[in-house]
């Protein structure tokens, strides 16, 4: 598909919503990246990640619910880390400075998946056409999951709703172990893209880390704390990261009221504006809950998060009135969720009708 997807049309909307977020910067003397509260943040969970694990493999509970307990924070722990600390270094508004945007968006290195393609595949599929069919690899969970009408239907669709929650607790190993060696081998991000060539570094830093994500945990706890301890510990660990993960994207995106463009049959373009699509095509969700705020690193601001990508999280909450207003004035629905309760409902319901769906 053309770079040229999107209408032509004179983008006053977002230089008004540009203007608007310009104006809460120079007013309070803030820099876009990330703050304090974000080092803060980074220092307890990193602090989290590496305590949980060494309670776990080197000093493992002797009572098997208490270590089950252990390995599914530490999977919410993984998660979280990816919202705060990778996802902001990736778009590189976790600092000013690129080198520690680098290291804190190779994390995700650490954790098993690729930095590398996941910038491909995030932050130029899915925030430039995002909801596009064929070019946003976030809607592309076929054949499992019908995320839209537009997709091809399966008989087994009309369950969707029922097993989605549990498939998704298997993405984050299908991602690291199965999605990222596709992409290498195949060459492709998405059906319609293909990644970009890798120098040299780049298949050094993906084997590498690779490879040492396996010995560090799956290979050491084996070895400490016993075979089969390790792979229901693991499966418990890696089931929570994948559901968060899984759960935080989907109820952005697929969820009533989202938007979702199938380009073929319409010569290839999208009529409306690339900010007003974002909007259209984004919810925000329980974005007056402190406790998801903290955890989702932001993502439950969605709809300021595609617009400005480069912002940090920690200024969406001061930003979400602001741009509300703006949406208003140019009669774009903004969409919201009060919690996450009725977001996940909402996207649930969306399943089921899409998978009914002819």
């Amino acid at each position: 598909m053309a770079q040229n997807v999107f209408a032509k049309t004179p983008p006053v909307f977002f230089q008004r919503l540009r203007e608007v977020t310009d104006a809460y910067f120079k007013e309070n003397n803030l820099r876009k990246t990330g703050n304090a509260s974000l080092y803060w943040k980074t220092v307890i969970l990193m602090t989290a990640l590496a305590g949980l694990y060494t309670w776990l493999v080197f000093f493992t509970p002797s009572s098997t619910l208490l270590a089950l307990a252990l390995c599914a924070l530490l999977g919410l722990v993984v998660a979280s880390v990816g919202f705060n600390v990778m996802h902001d270094g990736a778009h590189g508004s976790y600092s000013s400075r690129k080198w520690v945007n680098e290291v804190m968006g190779h994390s995700l290195n650490l954790l098993g998946g690729s930095v590398l393609f996941w910038k491909q595949k995030h932050n130029i599929n899915h925030h430039t056409f995002t909801n596009v069919e064929g070019m946003d690899d976030d809607i592309d969970i076929k054949p499992w999951i019908r995320t839209h009408t537009g997709q091809p239907k399966h008989w087994f669709h009309r369950f969707q709703h029922i097993y989605g929650l549990l498939l998704y607790g298997l993405t984050y190993l299908f991602w690291i172990f199965y999605n990222d060696m596709r992409k290498y081998f195949t060459g492709k991000i998405a059906d319609g893209t293909r990644r970009q060539p890798m120098g040299p570094w780049e298949h050094v830093i993906f084997w590498v880390t690779k490879v040492g994500y396996v010995a560090v945990f799956i290979g050491m706890p084996m070895y400490f704390a016993g075979v089969v301890p390790t792979l229901v510990g693991y499966g418990v660990m890696v089931f929570v990261t994948g559901l968060f993960i899984a759960v935080v994207f989907q109820l952005a995106h697929v969820v009533e009221g989202a938007d979702f463009v199938d380009p073929h049959g319409k010569g290839e373009r999208v009529e409306s504006e690339w900010a007003v699509h974002q909007v259209a095509t984004t919810v925000n969700f329980a974005t007056g809950n402190r406790l998801w705020n903290w955890l989702f690193g932001g993502l439950n601001f969605q709809v300021e998060h595609h617009l400005f990508p480069k912002i940090s999280h920690v200024h969406y909450p001061a930003l979400n009135k602001r741009l509300k207003q703006v949406c208003a004035e140019f009669n774009v629905t903004y969409h919201e969720f009060p919690t996450l309760w009725s977001a996940l409902r909402s996207h649930l319901v969306h399943l089921r009708r899409v998978g009914m769906a002819a």
